[in-house]
């Protein structure tokens, strides 16, 4: 398959290619990894009239720490993030998830803001945005405005970025000194997108579970906070039993739907089994 016709343009600061997104007025595609736009552009599922192509844009592309936060620029490449020392010791949820993003020339080209401004409800990362309560930072003709992740996805492969804005950059708090954590998913083949996955973290105290966070990717539209199975453990610790009841609430609080791939019934048992799973692990590798 061949794309449609369109017009072309590699822009060299943030500025330029926002006067070029005006320009077009809501009828160009933002390019970054292109791991997902360049298949609807193939399958001429997608026809805008201009590509702004922001792999030009050097800017872009940072991991730094800042105010407790881990902070990525939107161009970062995903095998980037895979490698990072600072991932790797204050958001290792977020490596974990990496690695189970696509196969290794997906995450060589793959950027994380085009994974979330894609907003694919089966990706990792929307997941553990939600996850950690990150949050992206826009910037449109009017100047930036942060996004929080429960704002930011609206439905499949929707978010409230407007037309003329460009998602620059993508903060996440810093884990938790040994906090546990895990992303749990099924797949039909390595690499597929999730039927179901999991995202999970865990912060003990003693006894007894400070802080518990539970994320869905595949059961539904967006990425689902499962807060009531999270009070479960918040309040009855991490005992075998409290982890029994918090997946099968899991289960519960999902309303997927179904498609070629599961059924709704075989989502929500997934979404149990794999919280289960995921509590487990996250537990295991949870210190304090």
């Amino acid at each position: 398959m061949k794309p449609p016709k369109f017009d072309y343009h590699a822009p060299r600061s943030v500025d330029e290619a926002l006067g070029l997104l005006q320009r077009y007025g809501g009828d160009a595609k933002v390019l970054a990894g292109g791991q997902s736009l360049m298949p609807l552009l193939n399958f001429r599922l997608s026809r805008p009239a201009a590509l702004v192509d922001l792999n030009r844009i050097p800017s872009l592309a940072y991991i730094t720490e800042q105010d407790g936060q881990v902070r990525l620029g939107a161009m970062t490449r995903q095998r980037t993030i895979e490698f990072s020392p600072v991932v790797k010791e204050r958001l290792p949820l977020l490596r974990e998830a990496t690695k189970l993003v696509g196969h290794l020339p997906i995450r060589t080209r793959g950027t994380i803001g085009g994974s979330l401004a894609h907003a694919d409800p089966s990706a990792e990362y929307p997941a553990v945005l939600t996850a950690l309560e990150g949050e992206v930072v826009a910037r449109g003709p009017k100047g930036e405005r942060v996004i929080k992740a429960k704002n930011l996805f609206r439905t499949y492969l929707t978010t409230s970025l407007e037309p003329d804005e460009i998602l620059v950059e993508v903060r996440m708090p810093a884990m938790p000194a040994g906090a546990g954590f895990a992303l749990e998913e099924f797949a039909r083949r390595h690499g597929d997108f999730a039927i179901i996955g999991i995202a999970a973290m865990v912060v003990r105290d003693g006894p007894r579970c400070r802080t518990a966070r539970l994320t869905t990717a595949g059961a539904g539209p967006v990425p689902l906070r499962l807060r009531a199975a999270e009070e479960i453990l918040e309040r009855d610790g991490l005992t075998d039993a409290a982890i029994e009841a918090a997946a099968r609430r899991a289960s519960e609080l999902v309303s997927p739907d179904a498609d070629i791939h599961a059924s709704a019934d075989y989502r929500r048992h997934l979404t149990g089994v794999l919280t289960k799973r995921a509590l487990k692990r996250a537990l295991g590798a949870a210190r304090g």
